[in-house]
């Protein structure tokens, strides 16, 4: 068995290290990040709907309410589009007789960082918890759906396939992806941003749709199920 003294040296420089890690992703997050993606809430009441115009990419400053930290990992050594048509308000679309389609050849590609990068990072946006009030009053409780009648809902009773694609191809492109929303996202997020997306984004063009904890909890095992969670 250790000594007591060498413990706590071991229990020191562990605590050392992480925190090292952590100012490293800081660091990184600060230089590579920063300029496109807000790291520290906006002056919403100053800045009004400009701060939405002249965004670049989502903001993180509520990354840690949001995202769960292995995705944000694996993301970030290998960054997969999850804007078909780029991020509103600087869309990548061309016009054709079926009108607007992404365009795919055109998109802003997302810097890939190493393992070791990726992972400070990821563990310092983890820590930008904005939101944290918000998640709290926040319940979800996971329940059954039926695969057809959980996708006419979010498709056609909700709508959300105008926005959105629960299938690669299939729905609108103004808005991310939800097929791997559930691999991406904090259920507990989900959840909330759909019963008000506005206690967490003021300028973001998702609509507050009134509905109950259940419609909104269905819509959230809905992306379980297509998630790949039983």
């Amino acid at each position: 068995m250790l000594p007591k003294l060498t413990h706590a040296v071991v229990s020191a420089l562990g605590l050392l290290l992480s925190w090292q890690a952590l100012a490293d992703g800081a660091s990184t997050a600060n230089e590579q990040c920063a300029g496109c993606h807000a790291l520290a809430a906006p002056d919403f009441a100053t800045l009004g709907i400009t701060e939405r115009l002249e965004r670049k990419a989502p903001p993180l400053y509520y990354a840690g309410n949001k995202y769960r930290e292995e995705w944000l990992q694996e993301w970030l050594q290998d960054p997969q589009n999850l804007y078909p048509a780029g991020y509103y308000p600087n869309p990548s679309v061309k016009i054709t007789d079926e009108g607007d389609v992404p365009d795919t050849e055109n998109l802003l590609k997302h810097p890939a960082l190493d393992a070791a990068n990726a992972a400070e990072v990821a563990t310092y946006l983890m820590t930008l918890q904005e939101r944290a009030d918000v998640l709290a009053a926040t319940t979800y409780t996971e329940g059954k759906v039926a695969l057809r009648m959980a996708t006419m809902d979010f498709r056609k009773f909700k709508g959300c396939d105008s926005c959105h694609q629960d299938a690669a191809g299939e729905g609108g492109f103004s808005g991310p992806v939800m097929y791997n929303a559930w691999q991406r996202l904090q259920p507990a997020y989900m959840a909330s941003f759909i019963k008000d997306p506005h206690a967490w984004d003021p300028n973001t063009i998702m609509p507050k749709m009134e509905m109950n904890d259940a419609a909104v909890n269905k819509l959230v095992d809905y992306l379980r199920l297509i998630g790949g969670e039983e």
